[in-house]
């Protein structure tokens, strides 16, 4: 009898079931990598330092030895590091890595305490039975570092023997954590700025198909106000800019013998890649558009130039394409006018679609109807006061710029 081989686990195959009545978790769930690996006990999540993507990474023998509500709580108690902005921004300065890990794993974990497996912090449990369970992972902070026996067995090393792989701990300092917080703010400027944009643009998105569709599932009344008050908060319209320029980039390829094919080396030439954005920036003429808001446009589109190569499309009713201009690569230019009239969105997306560019970026005061749509991403900017009173609403990201700096 032949023995056969045991497959691996694969969380991308329960994962829809699993997040069957979450749909907030299961719409963020669709926007974040699954990886298996080995390298870690349990599971984590993580920013990629090369894609600026949000990873889960996870175990297969850890989840294949879990009860199917346990999978479940810990799905989500990863995501809700990604939604409280542990993985990216939230750490206070001056903290150390495993106090804060602790701290935000009692704040999730009072959640989703019966969802959890044994080894989970749970905040009015074991070494955390005097901790009151709600608060926020500061709150939890404060407590850990008031807490003499935590403390002591920190300095000990007792509480997690510094593992960054596993965030293990023993019973001398509490619980053991049963994530990874391996790889947070680990990440460079470049990086750590898109996938911040990244991922708001993933929550808000989330948040949205959640509050359209059946609902936000478990997601206590509290979280969601706190979701909702992240997502309201001011974008820095500076990164969103670069962040948008890095994400419109594609790959232009090439042969080439001076570089070995990793498939077939010596047989078939290599490829070079070069990535490049082709980004439409459509500036509206109307007179409604205000000097300062293109100022402050063209201030931010000549430090962009010095990365990338912008086509300028000034527009009203219509796009003039003599007025049309590539704006190159390490190139400055002065604000200016070139067109006066109303305002007609389907022109500028019309002339983009028609040149297949990777990126629109729309600068305007958002009062006209609705264009038609897109065949790349676009993106609205405009300032406070329009966007919180546009002509039309929409689902594509809308930017409002902050004319005083």
């Amino acid at each position: 009898m032949v023995n056969e081989t045991k497959k691996e686990f694969n969380l991308n195959m329960h994962t829809a079931r699993l997040l069957f009545d979450e749909p907030f978790f299961a719409a963020l769930s669709r926007r974040i990598n699954k990886i298996a690996t080995t390298s870690i006990p349990t599971a984590g999540v993580r920013v990629n330092p090369d894609t600026a993507q949000f990873e889960m990474v996870y175990n297969p023998e850890f989840f294949e030895g879990l009860e199917d509500n346990h999978r479940t709580g810990v799905l989500k108690h990863e995501f809700y590091h990604l939604v409280f902005e542990h993985v990216t921004s939230r750490k206070p300065d001056g903290v150390d890595h495993r106090t804060w890990n602790y701290a935000t794993d009692l704040a999730i974990n009072s959640h989703l305490s019966s969802e959890l497996p044994e080894t989970a912090l749970i905040p009015g449990a074991g070494p955390f039975e005097s901790y009151p369970s709600g608060l926020s992972a500061e709150a939890y902070l404060l407590k850990l570092q008031e807490d003499e026996q935590f403390q002591e067995g920190k300095d000990k090393g007792d509480a997690g023997n510094e593992s960054t792989e596993s965030g293990a701990g023993d019973d001398s300092a509490g619980s053991e954590q049963f994530d990874s917080h391996e790889g947070w703010g680990e990440s460079n400027s470049t990086t750590s700025e898109i996938a911040k944009e990244r991922l708001k643009d993933y929550i808000k998105k989330s948040a949205e198909e959640a509050q359209q569709g059946s609902g936000w599932g478990s997601v206590p009344a509290a979280c969601r106000r706190d979701i909702m008050a992240r997502l309201a908060t001011f974008v820095d319209w500076r990164s969103v800019l670069r962040y948008f320029v890095k994400t419109s980039q594609r790959a232009a390829k090439r042969s080439t013998v001076r570089k070995i094919n990793k498939r077939f080396p010596y047989v078939h030439p290599g490829k070079k890649v070069k990535r490049q954005a082709r980004i439409a920036i459509s500036i509206d003429q109307s007179g409604s558009v205000s000097d300062g808001m293109l100022e402050a446009f063209f201030s931010e589109l000549n430090k962009l130039a010095k990365h990338a190569t912008f086509t300028v499309v000034p527009f009203d009713t219509r796009v003039e394409e003599a007025l049309v201009y590539e704006w190159k690569k390490g190139e400055n230019h002065k604000t200016e006018r070139v067109m006066c009239g109303g305002t007609d969105f389907d022109a500028p997306t019309a002339y983009v679609n028609k040149n297949n560019f990777d990126g629109h970026i729309v600068l305007t005061d958002m009062m006209a109807p609705k264009p038609k749509a897109s065949n790349c991403q676009r993106m609205w900017m405009t300032t406070k006061a329009c966007a919180a009173h546009p002509y039309f609403k929409t689902r594509e990201r809308v930017i409002a710029v902050d004319i005083k700096e």
